[in-house]
């Protein structure tokens, strides 16, 4: 999202709650559109491509959720919507075969937390030239540094962090949001902040007090969707539109300085207590009741 009176994009994450279903998916550009948010962003993954085989024996009921995927074919059809509806589209790669396969059609890359810390992938992102926002949920700034370091040695067209907190959903006071600036001025790129909170006021915060240049929001359009279900880190869509609102009218909501009747306020003027006998309404409206 970009308002003249705020420089954030804002970024929509679609996670797994596109269910499998393309004309879902869709509808999230949609969204994602209508409410002013700069880019959407999806996942692609094959879930049995995750884990080691030791984890996989923990996991196997997590693997058999294949819903959760978005297939390969989604890619081109919602690379090309999102053309026609004039929003970026973005894309992370749990793979390196998915990095190249979304070489053709994202905007640029996003990088997850659990995976920032792989050369293989992030030099992959890198080589395609394509610009790269690197999530750096549960490192540690030593890790930051070498990830960094990889993409801008690899020639990464452009690179941007997303400062975040890895739990799902991440409380306000673990959140630390002058990680933002401190981020910043390490780097001297663009840094925003990756929600999982779901709390306007700090996304507030991260807009107006830290001046982040991306927001990510987790968001569901109806509650239905995979990753929402049970769970507390998806933004819906009264959340996302309020905040919106208010950002892109936040001058307009502080107002003058100055105190005067608004012209909502006219009507209920009438039945406000009379000062003859402290009844409502005044003597002059109630011959018109």
């Amino acid at each position: 999202m970009k308002s003249k009176f705020f420089r954030t994009k804002f970024i929509a994450e679609v996670c797994s709650n596109h269910n499998g279903d393309l004309k879902r998916a869709l509808k999230f550009v949609d969204f994602a559109k209508k409410q002013g948010f700069y880019a959407v962003k999806f996942q692609l993954f094959k879930i049995d491509q995750l884990f080691s085989k030791d984890a996989k024996k923990l996991f196997k009921s997590a693997l058999k959720k294949t819903k959760r995927e978005l297939p390969r074919d989604f890619i081109p059809k919602i690379s090309n919507y999102c053309r026609i509806k004039k929003i970026k589209f973005s894309c992370t790669p749990f793979d390196l075969s998915a990095v190249e396969y979304l070489k053709k059609y994202v905007d640029f890359y996003k990088i997850a937390s659990y995976e920032m810390a792989w050369p293989d992938l992030l030099k992959s992102c890198a080589k395609t030239r394509k610009p790269v926002i690197l999530s750096t949920g549960m490192s540690k700034l030593s890790e930051v540094k070498k990830s960094f370091k990889i993409l801008k040695k690899n020639k990464c067209k452009k690179i941007s962090l997303l400062h975040c907190v890895s739990s799902y959903p991440a409380s306000t006071m673990s959140c630390n949001l002058n990680s933002i600036k401190f981020l910043k001025n390490r780097f001297n790129c663009e840094v925003g902040w990756s929600d999982h909170t779901v709390n306007e006021l700090l996304v507030y915060s991260a807009v107006n007090k830290q001046n982040a240049d991306y927001i990510e929001l987790h968001v569901d359009i109806d509650g239905k969707g995979w990753e929402n279900i049970g769970g507390q880190h998806c933004w819906s869509p009264n959340k996302i539109k309020n905040l919106m609102e208010y950002l892109n009218n936040e001058k307009k909501i502080d107002g003058g300085y100055f105190k005067k009747i608004s012209k909502a306020e006219y009507q209920e003027r009438k039945f406000r207590a009379d000062p003859f006998d402290g009844l409502r309404p005044l003597k002059s409206f109630r011959h018109r009741l």
